[in-house]
């Protein structure tokens, strides 16, 4: 027998080392994440592998998985709790060492393999620890796989059937980039800032850039698991200034930045300029539909409306989808509707053949990057960047809210944005256009103004976007509407950005 994980245990105790302690909050809507000996301990991670090998085989899936870890100085050791677990359960366990999560993907693929298991906090600060799992390559866990695992795993549920083995699959990270960079190198002669916040992605991204044909500028990509500069967060500002400066002082066409587990990759052009992962995603989508007409891109709810209303993505026939936010969500959409992509405005991004296999990748984004500017020799980042219609977009802004909380705040402001727009009231000064309710509230104004709050999957925060196509003071006119219904809930805290 198993003991049942405990919700709290108090660390340098008896207690702490002898019984599992699993904070139910860790099973998010997609995957999973801790603190780690705050929300769980090593014992409760082997709990985690036990629940995960039980679900395996309650599936009806074949017991064989990958498993990496990225680089943080506690998760190899988090990796080989979980292994333990997932050996009791009677799964074979492929362990590719020290990887970025979409080369876990990819294993799934090259070593014939159903189900993975990557140990990471992905963009998370230090301190956090988490796995994104999955049973059915390219897609991972949504909520109802994940509702499950935490049943078992809370309860003990265990089909500990033992049997299990262990496999260390040496030099796969050569397999990885031999894919990748099996295709002709790039015409153009590109300057690429590599930027890697001194996480996993620097042991890969600027050998994958250079053997395109790419020069490459790295930046931060000696591995140190303190972050000495900045968190590897392709959404952080910190990080994206200092692409920005490495950018304009080598004179580089464009800087790339991966994060923290490789598979988000953001963009600052040759002038400077940060472009939200969104916008990358219009330009990217004119460029696909210029080859592949009629195509479908899926997009996550925080993206901008230029999907929709670009007049090059309307001459190509594209149509758009926009959908939860979440890289499982967008994932699973993609696969759903045969999407040649997915775009996502944090920076994941996920390629459908003949680009990719259907997992979000951030260096398949980088190498879609470089080809584009391949495509149009004439032209800089910049100079795509511009050609797109203009809007003013804020960043990603993160209001504190408790896990326990958060979802009952977003409902209550989704149910206010509903009565307004049944009563016929008026949002930032014009009635409401149309609501997208898929995740969180999507509130659109007649001058296709909009404003986004939904519930952080991944932290106990609150996620708020806003977009206008008509002025930047039409912007700030909706983040002030959305704001001032979330300061009705003292729950809701002080954001980690504002515009």
């Amino acid at each position: 027998m198993f003991p049942k994980p405990k919700p709290a245990l108090s660390p340098n105790t008896y207690a702490y080392e002898s019984s599992p302690l699993v904070k139910p909050t860790g099973f998010r809507e997609y995957d999973a994440r801790w603190l780690l000996e705050k929300e769980i301990n090593l014992m409760g991670v082997q709990a985690l592998g036990m629940g995960l090998g039980t679900l395996i085989r309650e599936m009806g899936v074949k017991p064989e998985i990958v498993t990496g870890h990225d680089f943080r100085s506690y998760s190899a050791s988090v990796k080989m709790a979980l292994v333990s677990g997932l050996m009791a359960a009677g799964c074979k366990v492929h362990d590719i060492g020290l990887a970025i999560t979409p080369m876990a993907y990819f294993a799934q693929f090259a070593l014939d393999v159903p189900c993975v298991a990557m140990v990471t906090a992905s963009h998370n600060d230090n301190g956090w620890t988490g796995v994104k799992m999955g049973a059915n390559r390219p897609l991972t866990f949504g909520p109802d796989e994940i509702t499950r695992l935490k049943e078992i795993v809370l309860d003990a549920r265990f089909d500990l059937k033992g049997g299990g083995s262990y496999e260390f699959v040496e030099n796969f990270p050569d397999r990885y980039i031999a894919d990748l960079t099996k295709r002709p190198k790039i015409r153009r002669k590109l300057k690429v800032v590599a930027a890697c916040g001194n996480g996993t992605a620097g042991a890969f991204a600027p050998r994958i850039l250079s053997v395109i044909g790419c020069e490459v500028v790295p930046l931060d990509c000696e591995l140190d698991h303190t972050f000495p500069h900045y968190n590897p967060n392709t959404e952080d500002m910190k990080m994206l200034h200092a692409m920005r400066d490495a950018v304009l002082a080598n004179k580089a066409d464009v800087g790339l930045g991966f994060d923290g587990d490789g598979d988000r990759c953001g963009v600052v052009d040759n002038e400077g300029e940060e472009i939200f992962a969104d916008k990358v995603g219009v330009m990217l989508a004119r460029d696909m539909s210029s080859l592949r007409k009629n195509a479908t891109f899926v997009v996550d709810v925080k993206s901008t409306g230029l999907f929709l209303t670009d007049p090059v993505l309307k001459q190509n026939g594209v149509k758009a989808d926009y959908w939860k936010t979440g890289h499982s969500y967008i994932k699973r959409r993609v696969n759903e509707l045969g999407a040649l992509a997915g775009f996502e405005k944090s920076g994941h991004f996920f390629f459908n053949k003949p680009f990719g296999r259907g997992y979000d990748d951030g260096m398949i984004f980088a190498l879609a990057v470089c080809d584009m500017l391949d495509r149009n020799p004439g032209k800089s980042m910049a100079d795509l960047r511009r050609a797109l219609p203009q809007t003013w977009g804020s960043p990603t802004m993160s209001p504190h809210c408790d896990d326990e909380k958060k979802y009952g705040v977003v409902e209550s402001v989704v149910k206010h944005f509903e009565t307004a727009r049944d009563k016929g009231e008026k949002v930032a000064g014009q009635p409401i256009r149309d609501l997208i309710t898929v995740n969180g509230v999507r509130v659109t104004v007649e001058d296709g103004t909009w404003g986004l709050v939904r519930a952080s999957s991944n932290k106990p925060e609150l996620v708020v976007v806003v977009e206008s196509p008509v002025s930047e003071d039409r912007m700030r006119e909706m983040f002030a509407a959305v704001d001032g219904v979330l300061r009705k809930h003292p729950e809701v805290g002080a954001y980690n950005q504002t515009i």
